[in-house]
Formats: C-alpha cells, structure tokens, sequence
C-alpha cells in the first residue's frame, strides 16, 4: 500500500512540474521575442535618422548653385597701350539727287579717283526742262506789262502836272506800275529757281576722292531727296543716294581711350597704327583732337588719330590697332569678360570666400581688348573671382565651387 501511494504521489509532482516548466518557456521566449522587436526597431530608426540627416546634407550640398573660378593674372608690364580702332574716310558725302528724272548717262564707277567739280552722271528732265521754258514765257510777259506800266505812269505823271487828268488816275498808274514790277520778280525768281534745278541735272563730285558706291544706272528714274515717287513708277525708282564720294587722302581713326589713361590722349600725341594686312608694316599718325569729355557709360574718352594715305593703300573701314604711349605704367589685373557683372552703379565682379561665399565688389575697369577687360582697381591679386556669374547671384549667397582656372592671359 505505501509503495502505491509513493508511486501515485511522484506521479503527480511530475505532473505539476511539466506545465512549469512550458510556461517558463513560452515567458522566456516572449521576452526574447520583444528585445529582439527593441532591437531592430532601434536599429532602423537610428538608420532612418542617420540616412535622413546625410540626404540633408547632400540636398543643402546641393542646392548652392555650381561656379567656377578664375584666377586674375597681372598684366605684362608695358609704357604702351593697344587700342582697336576704326578706320574712316576724312570725308564722306552720299550723293542724292536734286531734281527727278531718268539717268540719260554716268561716267564714274566705284574705284574711281574724281576731282572737284568733275561730271558724274547726267539726268534728263524733260518735265522741268517745259517749266523753264514756260517761266521764261512768263518772265517776258511780266517784263512787256511792265515795261506798259511804266509808260502809262510817266504819261500820267507828265498830264496830272498840266491838270489834265485826276490824282486818282494817277496814283492807279502809279500803283499798277509797281504790281508789274512785283510780277516781274517775282517770274524772275521762279526762273532762277528751275535754272538751279536743271543745273542739278548734272551731277558732279563736291571734293577730290574716290567713288565708293554707286547706286544708279542709264535709264533709272530717280526721284529728288524728299520726294515722293509717284505712283506707278515703278520699281526702277529711287531715292537713295546715287554715289558716296570718300576723301581718302587722310584718314579719321577713332579710338576710345580709357580713363586712367586720358591725361596721355593729348593732341598732337604720335601713334603707331598696325593692320592685319599688313603684317610687320607700322603707320604712323598723329592725335589731333578729342571729345573733351569720358563718356560716363564706357568711362573712355574718344580721340581721333589722322594718318597720311596718299598712297591709297589704306582702307577706309578697316580694323586697326593703335600703340600710344603712357606716361605712367598702371598695373593691371586681367579677368575675362565673362567675369564682369554690369550694375547700376558701374562693374563688379563676384568673388568667394573660404566658407564659400559670394562677395560682389565693385572695380575700375581700363581696357577693353574685347576677349579680357584690364581691372584697375578694387580686386586684390591672388583672389580669385566667379568666371561666368549667373544673373541671380546676390551677394551673401552659398555656391559650390566646381573647377578653379589657371586665369585669363593678358
């Protein structure tokens, strides 16, 4: 009897063990399974946060707008400056005609060398050419009335002293003798002015020079300047100059000095002119006079230099470069054009700092070569500035700096 109740009592401990046993388990695993949930949700929030705070980073890297930059480089020391220049006739007339009628001939090409006074072209006017005839009739008429006039007031002047005729008939004679004398000038005139007319009927150089164009041809009906083409004329009709005659004996270059380098520009200054056509040829001119005043839009003072052309090898129109002396050698630095920020209140240029920011300073420009622009004043060597700044850059701005250039070449 014992041993059964032994056996059944081990029997039930086991039992009561068992059910422990799996609920030690299943809380253990419970447990396992939260620090695990703990553990990947802190990992991915601590991931989402660090990738949020690098896409941060790389947005606001980002959002500076790219530039890049280019050194200045001191310009080479020199007592000269280069200036471009254009080449221009000392003269030049375009031609129109005076009268209007059909080209009957013309005896200058362009090319031609012509002489003061010398016939260019003939027009026919066979219009005007009845006018004059037709105030010349006029003119004689107004001379015989005239010449009635005046012996009826003499008449009258000789009877009114014998009382033989009234004052009133006398003072008419008198007052009618003048109205034909108006009458005569006033034909008079009319006749001087068709003769001015029909003198323009022969076109002719006003100076020595050489036709540069010529814009007529026989037969052509031209209209006078100012004139307006009657309608049905036809295509053939112009009223554009005929010819342009240039004096190019001497010719006007005109150059545009900077300011810094104004106080040289004086008349009488010898300047050296070199073409592209005329490789290692230098012509030499002399500065004869000057505006008197810079232009505040380009602060440059415009000069003219005159050189001798007798030759005729020279151009009018042509590009050319011109050498003048300075007294003082400015130094310079050259930035490209590209660099150049144009305001209100004159040029700038963009510059950046360590922490990568714009600063936009205002400087003195000198010259001008077209590709490069000298920078006297207002940049410090060795900084260097934006190459090509875009048209919403405000100073204070971030960028990001892409490339840096060696710098522009004087």
């Amino acid at each position: 009897m014992k041993d059964e109740e032994t056996k059944f009592s081990g029997t039930n401990r086991e039992e009561t063990a068992a059910p422990e046993v799996s609920r030690n388990s299943l809380l253990t695993l419970v447990v396992v399974v939260l620090v695990v949930a703990v553990v990947c949700a802190t990992v991915g929030i601590v991931s989402r946060a660090h990738a949020s705070t690098e896409l941060k980073k790389y947005t606001l890297a980002n959002a500076a707008p790219p530039v890049a930059l280019v050194q200045p480089v001191f310009e080479k020391d020199a007592r000269e400056i280069v200036l471009p220049g254009n080449m221009q006739a000392y003269t030049l007339a375009p031609i129109y005609a005076r009268t209007t009628g059909y080209v009957k001939s013309w005896s200058h090409d362009i090319g031609s060398h012509v002489r003061k006074g010398e016939l260019l072209a003939v027009i026919e006017t066979p219009e005007l050419d009845q006018q004059l005839a037709q105030a010349k009739a006029d003119l004689a008429t107004a001379q015989s009335n005239a010449a009635l006039a005046k012996v009826t007031a003499d008449r009258y002047r000789g009877l009114i002293a014998q009382n033989a005729v009234s004052q009133q008939d006398t003072d008419n004679a008198i007052a009618q003798l003048e109205v034909r004398a108006t009458q005569v000038n006033s034909a008079q005139a009319n006749v001087r002015r068709l003769e001015e007319l029909q003198s323009f009927e022969r076109i002719v150089a006003p100076f020595d020079g050489v036709i540069t164009a010529r814009n007529l041809d026989i037969g052509q009906l031209v209209t006078s300047a100012g004139a307006t083409t009657t309608p049905g004329a036809g295509m053939n009709s112009t009223s554009k100059e005929v010819f342009d005659v240039s004096a190019i004996g001497t010719l006007r270059v005109f150059i545009n000095v900077p300011q810094i380098y104004a106080p040289d520009a004086k008349n009488g200054v010898t300047a050296t002119l070199t073409l592209p056509q005329f490789p290692g040829r230098i012509f030499h001119g002399k500065l004869v006079r000057s505006s008197g005043a810079v232009d505040p839009a380009t602060r440059t003072l415009l000069a003219e230099v005159d050189v001798d052309n007798h030759s005729g090898e020279l151009l009018p129109g042509s590009y050319v470069e011109v050498h003048l002396n300075v007294s003082t050698n400015v130094p310079a630095l050259i930035v490209p054009i590209s660099a150049l920020i144009l305001l209100p209140d004159g040029l700038h240029v963009a510059t950046v700092d360590a922490t990568h920011h714009v600063h936009i300073v205002r400087v003195t420009e000198g010259r001008d070569s077209g590709a490069t622009m000298e920078i006297l004043g207002g940049l410090a060597p060795g900084e260097a500035v934006i190459a090509n700044p875009p048209d919403s850059l405000t100073d204070g701005e971030l960028v990001r700096v892409v490339s840096t250039d060696a710098g522009a070449k004087p």
